[in-house]
């Protein structure tokens, strides 16, 4: 999906806690920890990373794209997950003029807002920076910590639908959720 090209992704966001910046190669041995854990993949969609070269491959192929970011903490530094917006031409649901939000966080992570507060800014890049009219958001049946995050940025449900997972090979109920920039200004998930 992605081609390799650090120079291609130079933004960098900031919240309270939660850096957002491009991802780079050094990345790998820090997201192979995190992703060869079986309760993060599995429940987004994707395998448990097996190696450091591989999560060197996904980095290159996958995660060095323009509006993904390596989610790392301010404090420590440490990657802590993933978070981006895939454009609609990668995107189940997503039309011209919008992208569908997608992210995960590793467990040590988990609980924490970390999540929502990255998204939020996200979100807030999406609208004001990449001028969306909406953005999307989609969780698999089952996966409510992604679904609570989703609510509380203000997404509201769309609709749902029987899905093929590829790189899992199996079928799973999706649900669908959008926020308009318009719920978004007027201050949906605040």
């Amino acid at each position: 999906m992605g081609v390799y090209d650090e120079d291609a992704v130079t933004r960098e966001l900031r919240t309270e806690r939660v850096a957002l910046r491009p991802w780079c190669a050094c990345d790998a041995a820090a997201l192979y920890e995190l992703a060869s854990d079986s309760r993060i993949g599995p429940r987004a969609g994707w395998p448990c990373h097996e190696s450091v070269e591989m999560s060197a491959r996904i980095i290159h192929d996958v995660l060095a794209v323009p509006d993904s970011f390596a989610m790392v903490s301010r404090k420590t530094g440490e990657l802590m997950g993933a978070i981006g917006l895939t454009h609609a031409e990668y995107s189940d649901v997503a039309q011209d003029g919008e992208m569908e939000l997608g992210y995960w966080i590793g467990v040590p992570c988990q609980g924490k807002g970390l999540t929502t507060e990255a998204a939020r800014e996200v979100l807030r890049y999406g609208f004001e920076n990449l001028g969306l009219s909406a953005i999307w958001a989609c969780y698999y049946d089952g996966n409510e910590p992604s679904r609570r995050v989703q609510e509380k940025c203000g997404f509201v449900y769309h609709h749902s639908y029987e899905s093929d997972v590829p790189l899992l090979g199996e079928l799973r109920l999706t649900h669908c959720l959008r926020l308009t920039r318009e719920d978004w200004l007027a201050g949906a998930g605040a």
